[in-house]
């Protein structure tokens, strides 16, 4: 009897050391190492969250949102990405919805959708249908894009320089300020990040969230 109680407190003991290194390595260490890993870029571990000349809160410079004018004023936004999985051709849609369509690229839906967006987005920045870059008319698989090819970008100058009473040459400044290359200088293409251009531009929030 004396033995077997040894031995269940042999045991006891090394389970209680075993839990407390665990518990030590798994509940302290590890989240401490992931939380000085994210200090290397600690403002993309907050979310990247951009403020308007006024100081009030837009948004993340890692969500895309497509901005819309209010009605009757100038388009002199630079847009992104068809978003969300809204129906209509060019709808922002609802970003707390971020899903692809699910569509194949043989679906004929897909293929109306595509056209009627590139229609849409040609007579939108005055240019021929067939100059209307791919990522303008296609969604990604979270449909929540903060970038755009600079293609799609450069597309949007003119229009962004007429509607806003700005210097083409600014606007391309602006673009370029804005554009990231590629990832270790060969992975993917060049870059436009929509939301951090349209801060830039001047645009500023209907309504402040500080």
């Amino acid at each position: 009897m004396t033995n077997l109680l040894k031995t269940f407190g042999r045991q006891l003991a090394v389970g209680f050391a075993v839990l407390a290194a665990l518990t030590v390595l798994l509940g302290v260490a590890y989240p401490a190492g992931v939380w000085l890993v994210s200090r290397i870029d600690s403002h993309a571990a907050e979310g990247d969250q951009l403020t308007d000349a006024k100081g009030c809160g837009v948004g993340s410079a890692l969500i895309g949102v497509d901005p819309k004018p209010a009605a009757g004023q100038p388009d002199w936004y630079l847009h992104s990405r068809v978003a969300g999985t809204a129906d209509d051709a060019m709808a922002a849609g609802d970003p707390a919805s971020s899903a692809a369509s699910n569509l194949g690229p043989n679906n004929p839906d897909l293929q109306t959708r595509i056209e009627l967006r590139r229609s849409y987005i040609a007579a939108r920045d005055g240019v021929a249908p067939s100059a209307v870059p791919v990522d303008a008319v296609t969604g990604s698989g979270s449909g929540l894009d903060p970038d755009i090819s600079a293609a799609y970008a450069n597309l949007q100058v003119a229009r962004i320089a007429r509607e806003g009473r700005l210097p083409e040459s600014k606007v391309r400044q602006i673009l370029d300020d804005n554009t990231t290359g590629r990832q270790w200088g060969f992975l993917g293409q060049p870059r436009v990040n929509v939301m951090r251009v349209n801060l830039a531009l001047g645009h500023v929030a209907a309504v402040c969230h500080t």
